[in-house]
């Protein structure tokens, strides 16, 4: 059965208690006539603004639809009312009609963006509104419909409308929706609403379909919005379109902001508001909807979370002392994890792909893929940026989105491509992320609690054995936003193993961790081993990968191009090659004497994403006319430091030095071009960007186009959607030449490039380098920049491993085992020389 936890319990009785006080203040006559009225009104308000509210907070989703929905419910018991149904059937006929309505807009708005939603509610709020004018022989048109009693079929008595009976009907029913707003609140519903609504991939890799989800969340929502209508038509006495118009969803929106969205206590704020504005409004010689826009403008200005939110702070605020932190477990000792061997040969499989294709539009992703897992083994997928691993992982988690998949894949027996990502957890399929998508709006607690569809004592019990064991049970009750980096990446593997998966797909686990958050996972991962779990895992830090894994496939251009053992794979040439890339000749560079002056400086420099250390300790020199070259796979820090040199990205600790007046100009990973716009107008828009104007605009845009090979030069016109990847390369370092740069940093220039393309980009940087201009090339491929540059920096988990000139015959094999494991033998080395 599921928890309810006495303080839940303590916090929904608040509603009903409320309720039964306000009813006896009203009987008792305290409050006069017309402030009674308004005071029911205020409850059915408060129904209304719940049903919104929770909605927008708990499913992200903003309804304009809500009027309509309340509007049914009016009419609803209108009408009822005057054929003879009895109290019953109109609240279930009301509840359940604006519920399948709202499943419908659920449902067809889970397939949109926000902005459709909020179109698709408005049309339907239109259409309603046009039915209840035309409509007259149930709505009464413009002339409206008058509401009379109701007589329950149960024998409860009957209901008069417009009087004080309603009135306290209006108010206890206001506090019996706030007490169960507040017992879903700790609910696996609204966990599972928030996950769909946070990070809908992530949700379905836990068995959550955000479209489902959606057409839940809209039901429920609706439900409440025409039950609210029924009471607004027992309380007032006469439904007409007035209330009903698009000012009321407007109105609304502002009610949920207000209060603060997703608080079960902001419906009580938004349903006053929304009743005493009127009043207020002409109590100051206003029109209402000047007053609306003042209080909705200061509360996003001053109270951005709304009231509730804001009063729950100072309150946390005033109890401050007694708000202690459980200290944090200690360091567990650094000893490797001891290994676990692999199963043997005859062992069945659990997993097999057989050519497996990944292809989107004309991209092919993955070809050609084939591989297996037996139970207990953990078979490690590698290869550089860009060969398919993710793609691969997203195929046995069925999260591909638009790419089209081909070939054959069976797991425990069973065919998987046909079966639905959120159908996969329930085979024992857990999947974490290279970057820990974990829940922000749920506690650690409620992350792990949100992968089942009800929460018992067992499943209480279980995540909280779970979370002690990967570290967490000291911060359950924070939020992921409040902890380090290296927590998520263990709340993400925990919320992986709440079902105890037998297949565990790991997506860069060990990037951005440091060597004892390292050590830490690795002894997880061997605890799986231990239990019989395969694992499945790519990662860039291969040392720590290599020492859990005890198969390994590597991976290039969407293929597999080896596989073998941790410690013998990358003796293959293929496999190194794929990383190192090949070493062409030389290309031509201008000469250096050792007179260069530095260009700019990096001293000590240090860089953190919160707590994820990017860059660590890192002197370097750019001389000026050189070209050089940064190295290292993926995760390494390159991106950093390229930004860091361009001066976007102030570092951490450190600093950067700038010799004499020298503009630089950066073509990040990706190009980043303007694709609707034309060739000539992404040049413009970088001279715009550089206060570039006039005639020096037309002189740069006529240099520029210049250096541009002649196929480009005649396509200025068209869109830089239409190029391809090469020429988009090329089109993206003249954009950045149009500034003028003595200083030009790219990143990744061959990314995704054939191999004549990449020599065709690499011979204009060659240039441009003979020009005089300095070059910095962020680069995987260690071959490719020892043939186009006059030095080589090899990073290696944010550190510079080892650095030096391609010309020294000694480097290549230093810089080979650097860019593998950190490690520079230029001692063994020498000593062979």
């Amino acid at each position: 059965m599921s928890v309810v936890s006495r303080t839940n319990l303590a916090k929904a009785a608040l509603g009903p208690l409320a309720a039964a006080v306000l009813i006896v203040v009203l009987n008792a006559g305290a409050i006069p006539p017309y402030q009674a009225y308004s005071v029911g009104l205020a409850a059915v308000y408060t129904v209304l603004v719940l049903s919104v509210n929770l909605l927008a907070g708990w499913a992200g989703i903003w309804s304009i639809a809500h009027p309509a929905l309340f509007a049914l419910g009016a009419y609803f018991a209108a009408y009822g009312s005057t054929h003879g149904w009895s109290l019953e059937v109109v609240v279930l006929g009301a509840t359940g009609c604006g519920a399948a309505l709202g499943a419908f807009l659920g449902s067809a708005g889970a397939r949109f963006s926000m902005l459709y939603v909020a179109l698709l509610t408005l049309a339907f709020t239109m259409v309603s509104l046009e039915v209840m004018g035309q409509w007259t022989s149930v709505t009464g048109g413009d002339q409206g419909i008058a509401m009379e009693r109701l007589d329950s079929a149960l024998g409860l008595g009957t209901l008069a409308s417009a009087g004080t009976q309603a009135q306290y009907i209006a108010v206890g029913v206001a506090g019996i929706a706030l007490a169960v707003a507040a017992l879903a609140r700790p609910s696996a519903l609204r966990m599972r609403l928030v996950a769909a609504k946070s990070h809908p991939m992530a949700a379905r890799s836990i068995g959550i379909a955000p479209e489902a989800q959606s057409a839940l969340a809209f039901a429920v929502s609706a439900a409440f919005a025409a039950l609210a209508g029924v009471l607004l038509a027992l309380v007032v006495g006469f439904v007409s379109p007035d209330p009903f118009s698009l000012t009321l969803a407007i109105s609304l929106i502002a009610a949920c902001v207000l209060g603060g969205a997703g608080k079960v206590l902001g419906a009580v704020v938004g349903g006053a508001y929304l009743t005493w504005a009127p009043a207020a409004a002409e109590s100051v010689g206003v029109a209402q909807p000047v007053l609306q826009g003042v209080v909705l403008i200061g509360a996003l200005l001053f109270l951005p979370g709304g009231v509730v939110p804001f009063l729950g702070r100072l309150v946390r605020r005033s109890r401050r002392p007694s708000a202690q932190r459980s200290p944090a477990p200690a360091a567990p000792p650094e000893e490797a994890p001891r290994s676990v061997p692999a199963p043997p040969a005859t062992a069945p499989e659990l997993l097999r792909l057989d050519e497996v294709a990944v292809t989107f539009g004309g991209l092919r992703a993955l070809e050609g893929a084939s591989l297996s897992v037996r139970a207990g083994e953990t078979l490690a997928i590698i290869g550089p940026n860009g060969a398919g691993k993710t793609t691969l992982l997203n195929v046995l988690s069925g999260l591909v989105g638009g790419g089209r998949v081909a070939g054959s894949a069976r797991y425990d027996g069973g065919f998987l491509l046909k079966t639905r990502a959120t159908a996969r957890r329930g085979l024992g399929i857990g999947r974490t992320f290279q970057h820990a998508e974990t829940f922000g709006e749920l506690t650690v607690m409620e992350n792990v609690l949100c992968t089942r569809r009800r929460i018992t004592a067992h499943n209480r019990a279980r995540a909280v054995q779970l979370l002690d064991s990967v570290g967490l049970a000291h911060v359950a009750d924070r939020y992921p936003d409040e902890l380090p980096f290296g927590l998520h990446k263990r709340l993400d593997l925990a919320r992986a193993l709440a079902e105890e998966p037998e297949l565990l797909i790991l997506d860069e686990p060990f990037g951005g961790l440091d060597a004892g958050e390292r050590t830490l996972l690795a002894r997880q991962i061997v605890r799986q081993q231990e239990r019989g779990t395969a694992v499945v895992i790519i990662d860039h830090v291969l040392d720590d990968l290599f020492a859990v894994a005890h198969r390994v496939v590597a991976l290039d251009f969407g293929r597999p191009i080896g596989e073998g053992e941790p410690g013998k794979i990358l003796d293959d040439p293929r496999v190194r090659s794929s990383y190192l890339g090949q070493s062409g000749a030389r290309g031509e560079l201008p000469r250096r004497d050792g007179t260069e002056g530095a260009a700019v400086e990096l001293h000590g420099v240090h860089h953190a994403y919160g707590g994820i250390t990017a860059l660590r300790g890192l002197d370097l020199t750019i001389p000026r006319g050189s070209v050089v070259g940064v190295v290292g796979a993926n995760g390494a820090g390159k991106s950093t430091l390229g930004r860091i040199l361009h001066g976007t990205l102030a570092p951490t600790r450190g600093r950067r030095a700038v010799r004499g007046d020298l503009s630089t100009a950066l073509v990040p990973e990706g190009r980043a071009l303007f694709k609707t716009l034309s060739l000539r107008e992404n040049l413009e828009v970088a001279a715009y960007a550089a206060g570039v104007r006039g005639a020096e605009l037309r002189a740069r845009l006529k240099e520029t186009a210049g250096w541009l090979p002649p196929r480009l030069r005649e396509r200025m016109g068209m869109p830089a959607a239409g190029l391809s990847g090469g020429e988009q390369q090329i089109l993206a370092i003249a954009r950045a030449l149009m500034a003028r740069p003595g200083l030009l940093i790219v990143d990744e220039p061959a990314l995704g490039l054939s191999p004549a393309m990449v020599d065709e980009v690499y011979a204009r940087l060659g240039l441009l380098a003979r020009e005089g201009m300095t070059v910095v090339l962020l680069e995987q491929s260690l071959g490719r920049a020892a043939s186009a540059c006059h030095e080589v920096v090899v990073l290696h988990e944010g550190g510079i491993a080892v650095s030096g000139e391609p010309a020294d015959p000694t480097f290549l094999a230093r810089a080979e085992r650097a860019y593998f494991d950190g490690q520079d033998d230029a001692p063994v080395a020498a000593a062979q020389g």
